[in-house]
């Protein structure tokens, strides 16, 4: 399916938010999520079920000044 992570389109066959972490590389990392806007907890990844064309957003937070 087609979804956009981040603002660019990607081809995933990940069925949840989860899953397309893992796919990405990012299943371990320390992230804030969201899927069209809404956050979504750490603890509700696996069940949030993605669908063809949903927005996500994954971001690290970072330190500096």
């Amino acid at each position: 399916m087609k979804i956009i992570v981040n603002g660019e389109a990607l081809e995933t066959g990940a069925s949840t938010l989860a899953a397309l972490l893992d796919a990405l590389g990012k299943g371990a990392a320390k992230v804030a999520t969201s899927v069209n806007e809404g956050f979504v907890p750490k603890q509700q990844r696996a069940d949030r079920s993605l669908q063809e064309g949903d927005r996500v957003e994954i971001v690290a937070p970072r330190q500096g000044g």
